[in-house]
């Protein structure tokens, strides 16, 4: 069945009702006024006709296919459809040969739709690269993933490429009062009572995934018994009934992976506790590895907390190592406890910017000898060598007033660590500065002995 030739469908209501509420053209359309809203750039080229290649991207549920749909009863071009999953090159050819035939015999110009475009590998998608630079056909890519990463260059540059958000709330309410409404293709020939609550409790909980929100609808009305007045009552426990368990959106090698660790790295590095926790019971409700966490969790102790707060890290460590220990459930409680303290630690990217520093400099500048008083004696034959080349030079820092003196540690003086005046930090610095005094104090003093 063709799902863009809606006129010869009669919403045989063995049809999933999300499926039979996809809208078919632009005024039926809720949401994503950011690209279609009246006057957008979107809206305007499917209006006039005039589109150009795109590729639509966004969580499921949120309107991509029935874009197409829409864009499949607005243009006059010839439309068809295919999904990734279960075509082929073979396939792709074939439309292309259709489409420059169709468009050297009559000037009609082809729209070619491809859900879940991701799933083609590169050389299928190769396949389009010289056809779609001409216009012929004109694709229309939908997908989950980020195009910049789930889509070659090359084919991405010659698109228009538009995000699609999660649904708002209200915008769930409304497509859901509306199936309830509508007789022709939604719920409106049964005799139905619906709690607003019960319908603001799917909007919540759907997550901006219309189909979600649909068909929870769906299920709750047909398996509701009707009370003696013949009405259904959809009320909040037949909501929570059809919703069941919170499904969160989260694929561990997709896009919502990377940004809700993303968000919760952040969140500690702005010392927000109360972001971080959440961020936090995100990833676990959705199943994300606790080691992957754990270890999350460590590097921001280390870079952003760093030596303002030393007991950062070593609570970071304890936390990963109990988390091992314990599994979950438990595990959640060593870990929130640790993101808690480090996002309420003072901050210090200071170790962080030296090592990059130190770095920069071993890579790109010429490399430093290690000077002689440095080198080790602790080999065979060291003490045949000269003074010069044991090292008779160096000073043990013991040895002298304040455990410290001034010698050279690198042939070439350098300044990669610069600490702040956060937490325990400021003491470093001061602590620092104080071996500078003290080298002064030497050097004046030495200069007068000799004198």
């Amino acid at each position: 069945m063709d799902l863009f030739k809606t006129s010869s469908i009669h919403y045989c209501f063995d049809i999933p009702l999300a499926l039979r509420m996809r809208p078919s053209v632009l005024s039926e359309f809720t949401g994503q006024k950011h690209i279609i809203g009246e006057g957008k750039l979107l809206r305007r080229a499917i209006e006039a006709d005039r589109l150009s290649s795109l590729l639509v991207f966004g969580p499921p549920g949120v309107g991509k296919t029935s874009l197409a749909t829409c864009i499949a009863g607005t243009t006059k071009a010839k439309f068809f459809s295919i999904n990734a999953v279960n075509s082929n090159v073979e396939e792709l050819r074939k439309i292309i040969l259709e489409a420059e035939a169709r468009r050297q015999s009559s000037g009609q110009k082809t729209v070619l739709f491809i859900d879940e475009i991701h799933r083609f590998n590169k050389s299928q998608q190769d396949v389009l690269m010289p056809f779609i630079e001409e216009g012929n056909p004109i694709l229309i890519g939908a997908t989950i993933h980020n195009p910049c990463y789930a889509i070659i260059p090359p084919l991405v540059s010659r698109s228009l490429v538009f995000e699609l958000k999660p649904l708002e709330e209200k915008e769930i309410v409304f497509i859901l009062e509306s199936a309830i409404g509508n007789k022709e293709k939604g719920l409106g020939n049964y005799k139905i009572k619906a709690d607003p609550l019960a319908l603001k409790f799917i909007a919540t909980r759907c997550d901006g995934d219309a189909r979600k929100a649909l068909n929870a609808l769906e299920v709750g009305i047909l398996t509701t018994p009707a009370s003696s007045d013949g009405f259904i009552c959809f009320d909040l426990s037949v909501a929570g009934e059809s919703m069941q368990k919170k499904i969160t959106v989260f694929d561990k090698g997709d896009d919502a992976h990377y940004d809700t660790a993303s968000a919760f790295i952040k969140s500690m590095r702005g010392s927000d506790p109360d972001a971080a926790v959440y961020w936090l019971a995100r990833m676990l409700q959705a199943g994300e590895d606790p080691r992957f966490i754990a270890r999350r969790i460590c590097i921001c102790a280390s870079e952003d907390v760093g030596n303002a707060d030393p007991l950062a890290l070593v609570l970071a460590h304890a936390a990963m190592q109990i988390a091992e220990f314990l599994g979950l459930p438990e595990a959640q409680i060593p870990l929130a406890q640790a993101a808690i303290y480090i996002a309420s630690a003072p901050k210090s990217n200071a170790s962080y910017m030296a090592i990059k520093k130190a770095v920069d400099a071993v890579e790109y500048e010429r490399t430093q000898a290690v000077p002689v008083h440095l080198k080790n004696t602790v080999y065979k034959n060291a003490s045949g060598l000269s003074p010069v080349q044991n090292n008779t030079g160096y000073k043990y820092p013991h040895d002298y007033e304040g455990n410290h003196i001034k010698q050279e540690y690198m042939e070439q003086a350098k300044s990669f660590y610069h600490p702040t005046q956060n937490g325990y930090e400021a003491k470093i610095k001061a602590r620092l500065e104080r071996f500078q005094q003290i080298s002064s104090y030497q050097r004046e003093k030495h200069g007068n002995e000799e004198t």
